[in-house]
């Protein structure tokens, strides 16, 4: 009797560790008084400008999870699906805009057609051509992708949709490493416009050049860099009001609360989805574009890592949260880029999935995320 009466409190304590997640919890303030000390305070106080460089480029990284992030939030939201395959759309994405500029010359055409017009006028039009472009050109791949291979199998067990995803994405990648499609090797991107440098220092706004370097002490900033932001925003924007505001963007949320129901009211469930993971691939496609002006070389595979992280982004932030997939992606920028500066690169990748872990062990739902219902 006594043994039994000593060993209860010790295993109620063990089921209130484990129920309340003490143990992850303290693990995450752990990294997170790391993370404080090392990523933060110690290159603040080293080279505070440096510090600062490293945020302003993890800013750039980020917004282009977001846009990448903002598919996997939407379609699981819906369908419950991680569509592993939303990397290699972006991949589709970055090939066509390469192809558009590199072949085709389309972010020239408004000076071909139009001698006369201002050079930024040619310039705008013709990079938001490509960018249409290649959200069309995704859109459409993804509404095929959806048709074909998810659509048939949306009364069957998660686990059949979740390995045709995986199976569609290598499709993906390694039909686009046949010599007659994208190739298998790493290709140069043509960027569709100039690159253009400023500096920020205590002299002010400081255009760079070959004839005017950047002042000591400064921070960096590119039109590409500035163009992301904007890009990005303006998408997330619109983004939101067709959630919110159109009728598709309330078939999406009833779609997404309850089918059945859904059906009953007269909603056709299945086209709502399908146009869900267009609007996705669409800004998925937009982030290609994007990634590849900014870091110059696409490849067939590109798609994996950038998915990966914005998954692990759009999970941070909340399923099915917009606000929270563009705070997660912002994150996971931050992160990963002052892991690589301060730590090493290779820890890059390693911090962004050590975030997903940790956020599965303290808060499932993610940071803007509610505990839900599963519905049919």
């Amino acid at each position: 009797m006594r043994a039994t009466a000593a060993a209860t409190p010790r295993t109620s304590f063990f089921e209130t560790v484990i129920r309340k997640r003490w143990i992850g919890r303290i693990f995450l303030l752990l990294i997170a008084i790391f993370a404080l000390i090392f990523l933060i305070i110690n290159p603040i106080r080293d080279n505070w400008i440096l510090f600062t460089q490293q945020v302003v480029n993890g800013l750039q990284l980020g917004f282009v999870y977001a846009l990448i992030a903002l598919g996997y939030t939407m379609v699981y939201g819906i369908v419950r699906l991680i569509n592993f395959a939303h990397g290699d759309v972006f991949m589709v994405g970055a090939f066509t805009s390469f192809f558009a500029i590199a072949r085709f010359g389309l972010n020239t055409w408004p000076s071909k057609l139009f001698p006369s017009i201002p050079e930024w006028l040619s310039i705008l039009i013709g990079v938001t051509t490509v960018i249409l472009l290649s959200m069309v050109t995704c859109a459409v791949l993804a509404f095929i992708i959806e048709r074909i291979a998810y659509n048939p199998l949306r009364t069957a067990p998660r686990i059949s949709a979740l390995i045709t995803a995986i199976g569609v994405s290598f499709f993906l990648e390694y039909f686009g490493a046949l010599p007659f499609v994208y190739t298998s090797n790493f290709v140069t991107y043509k960027r569709p416009f100039p690159v253009q440098t400023w500096a920020i220092s205590g002299e002010g706004l400081t255009r760079v050049s070959a004839a005017t370097p950047a002042p000591d002490n400064s921070i960096l900033i590119t039109n590409i860099m500035v163009i992301i932001i904007i890009v990005s925003i303006l998408l997330v924007l619109l983004l939101n009001y067709i959630v919110r505001q159109t009728r598709i963007g309330k078939a999406m949320r009833a779609s997404a609360y309850d089918k059945p129901t859904s059906r009953l009211m007269g909603i056709n469930v299945d086209g709502v989805i399908s146009i869900t993971f267009a609007i996705g691939a669409s800004l998925a496609g937009a982030a290609g574009v994007l990634f590849a002006t900014a870091y110059n070389q696409v490849y067939f595979v590109m798609g994996i890592l950038p998915g990966l992280k914005a998954f692990v982004a759009a999970v941070l932030g909340g399923i099915g949260s917009i606000p929270g997939a563009l705070i997660g992606a912002l994150i996971i920028g931050q992160a990963e880029n002052l892991s690589a500066a301060y730590i090493s690169s290779p820890m890059r990748d390693a911090v962004a999935f050590t975030i997903l872990v940790l956020v599965l062990l303290v808060r499932p739902t993610g940071i803007f995320g509610e505990p839900t219902t599963e519905k049919a």
